[in-house]
């Protein structure tokens, strides 16, 4: 059986959390791999509007769902998700939500350092959530962390807490001026965590491992998008993980093989929260007006987004860089009522046209996007459920985005809600 990783191809926010939720349905498990709660996924279902940050979006659909090791997890976070999705009728208990035991705790200090820092940058800063994932993924790398595995065992526990505050404490007060944290008050408050969460804890490898050898479909669900991943992103103006689809593999723990397809989500524009290059960004009124229809402000931040045309070139470094086997378009019905559409098919570098996303983001900046222009449509397509009922000229803009990226369209969303959705080819059934 098919087993499918969701992958974003921008900036972020390209509407990952409604396809996941689309496709869960014929899935049984839904693992999330990477990231923290500085990603939101926004889900509409008969009108109501879900939002989660850690809980992969298939618990709406009652699947089996997985938090892997390649994630960092903020436990006050995550306990506010599993109350607010309970409260409104969703099944968020141990049977249903499984945590991998090597993921790795966001502790008060991560938080601390990370907002420090951001303010001490002042206009240079990256623009940060402030929510502790770069820091915390900065202690797994040096071997500073501390995993769900060491809050099971209480004497392990206390003892890391108190040794890594010694340090972290000393770099508060003396680097940066601000305020140190008391290693008791954490424990405690910690240890409060630990009553409810440690049922949640497993070795999601092993599980998974079963269940895929049992013949069970597993949906894996990317946050942020490849532009922002460590690697392969806009760096430094990147996340503090891989985003890419390879990762699916070591944030969950598992081999290579049992993957079997990988869709791109793909805005029919582009956006992006916070700093970086964004090469096809419109400061006019049509760049306002996609940003009012579409509603672009961050889900987890609440930061507006910035908006622009849809840039093929970063599309065509996505595919090659996630291996995409498949494209989902989303949010087409917000570039309705626009007279002209157009897309960025490459760069023009000083007169030199340049067809790939160049690493040097100072040659980024003197790049202007070079556009061809596609007529627009007035029509509302959210009602439209077939390809070919679509306008002339939305069909159109949807065959010269699979010219210029060479990969098939699967998926088109029309619209926010579960149902609003032309499937063209559903890749778990």
């Amino acid at each position: 059986m098919p087993n499918i990783v969701i992958i974003g191809t921008q900036w972020g926010d390209e509407g990952k959390g409604k396809i996941v939720d689309l496709l869960a349905e014929n899935a049984d498990i839904v693992a999330r791999f990477q990231g923290g709660n500085n990603a939101g996924h926004t889900m509409v279902v008969e009108g109501q509007k879900f939002i989660s940050h850690l809980v992969p979006s298939g618990i709406l659909q009652g699947k089996h769902c997985v938090i892997g090791n390649g994630l960092v997890v903020d436990p006050a976070v995550l306990l506010k998700e599993i109350d607010y999705l309970a409260e409104k009728g969703i099944n968020t208990g141990p049977d249903k939500l499984k945590i991998s035991e090597k993921a790795h705790l966001i502790m008060p200090y991560h938080k601390a350092i990370d907002n420090a820092r951001e303010q001490k940058k002042g206009d240079n800063k990256i623009g940060t959530t402030g929510r502790g994932i770069g820091p915390c993924y900065e202690d797994k790398a040096t071997r500073r962390g501390v995993r769900f595995v060491d809050l099971i065992d209480e004497t392990v526990f206390d003892e890391r807490v108190r040794t890594i505050l010694d340090e972290k404490n000393f770099y508060l007060k003396q680097y940066f001026n601000a305020p140190t944290i008391d290693p008791d008050q954490v424990i405690d408050e910690y240890k409060r965590y630990a009553e409810r969460l440690v049922p949640y804890v497993t070795n999601v490898s092993v599980e998974l491992d079963q269940a895929i050898h049992k013949g069970e479909q597993v949906l894996f669900e990317g946050a942020q998008g490849t532009h922002l991943d460590i690697d392969h992103g806009t760096y430094p103006f990147v996340t503090s993980s891989n985003t890419v689809s390879a990762n699916a593999c070591s944030g969950v723990g598992i081999g290579p093989r049992h993957i079997h397809g990988v869709l791109g989500i793909v805005k029919a524009y582009t956006t992006r929260v916070g700093a970086g290059p964004f090469p096809t960004e419109l400061f006019d009124a049509v760049g306002d007006a996609i940003q009012e229809k579409g509603a672009e402000f961050g889900a987890t931040t609440g930061r507006r987004r910035r908006c622009g045309w849809l840039d093929t070139v970063i599309v065509r470094n996505a595919v090659r860089l996630n291996g995409l086997t498949g494209l989902v378009i989303t949010k087409l019905d917000v570039l309705g009522g626009q007279e002209v559409i157009k897309v960025c098919n490459a760069y023009d570098y000083k007169g030199e046209t340049l067809s790939e996303f160049p690493t040097d983001l100072k040659i980024v900046a003197d790049c202007k996007p070079v556009y061809e222009s596609l007529p627009g449509w007035d029509e509302d397509i959210r009602d439209i459920r077939r390809r070919e009922d679509l306008p002339e000229n939305a069909r159109r803009y949807l065959a010269r985005v699979e010219e210029l990226t060479e990969t098939p369209i699967d998926i088109i969303s029309v619209g926010p809600g579960r149902q609003e959705t032309i499937v063209l080819n559903n890749p778990l059934t």
